[in-house]
């Protein structure tokens, strides 16, 4: 999938997942106008509830809705989700999405590398990726880690050869064309940029986790 890759829209498609889940897909490619239409149908789900709806998962390109089949069919989800995407507004991105700006210490293991290999120097590196607000596409992978895109083109690096086995929590890394930030120490194979200390998943804090789809993200480098 290619966040600048033309699309045009498409109907929306809708296959059952398992007994108790619709998934809407709006295709397969990666565009700001098809994960605009995503956010745009998962607020009007919560707006705009059938019975029996139990939880939304948006994703990139596909929202699962998750459902009480005791209370609603499958086939009474989907003719709810088809008529919420008839009529679609011009303008899908949220009114007012949350934006949060997050200070990063720029001395993570992999930034000379990745100055290297990009022909760019460290400082030009950061500058790069501090310059722009992300929108978070997705969170996923472990809980509360935010995937933000696009990253600017000259940062633009497959994953690492060889993935580490421990990442630190609080990391701010890059892989192809996203940007993100560890919620946990875990496993991983993104470029570390930095650290920042603030945490996406904390089970301490209501809600545990800090962003949500939709939000925008700007990075703050720290002296």
């Amino acid at each position: 999938m290619s966040d600048d890759a033309p699309t045009l829209p498409l109907p929306p498609t809708c296959v059952p997942l398992g007994d108790q889940a619709i998934t809407v897909s709006f295709g397969n490619t990666l565009a700001s106008k098809t994960h605009q239409r995503v956010l745009s149908l998962q607020q009007q789900l919560e707006s705009a509830a059938p019975p029996g709806l139990v939880d939304i998962v948006p994703a990139y390109t596909t929202l699962t809705a998750w459902y009480d089949p005791s209370r609603c069919t499958y086939e009474a989800i989907r003719e709810h989700v088809l008529a919420l995407t008839v009529d679609e507004p011009g303008d899908l991105r949220p009114a007012d999405p949350r934006k949060w700006i997050v200070p990063v210490r720029y001395n993570g293991p992999d930034l000379a590398s990745v100055a290297e290999r990009t022909g760019l120097t460290p400082e030009e590196v950061i500058a790069r990726h501090s310059e722009r607000s992300y929108e978070v596409y997705l969170v996923g992978f472990i809980p509360g880690f935010p995937f933000l895109g696009k990253l600017h083109p000259d940062l633009v690096l497959p994953r690492r050869e060889k993935p580490r086995t421990r990442v630190p929590a609080g990391a701010v890394a890059i892989a192809g064309f996203q940007t993100g930030i560890y919620p946990l120490e875990t496993p991983g194979g993104w470029h570390i940029l930095g650290h920042t200390d603030l945490r996406p998943f904390d089970l301490g804090r209501d809600p545990a986790v800090l962003f949500r789809t939709g939000d925008l993200v700007r990075f703050e480098a720290l002296p």
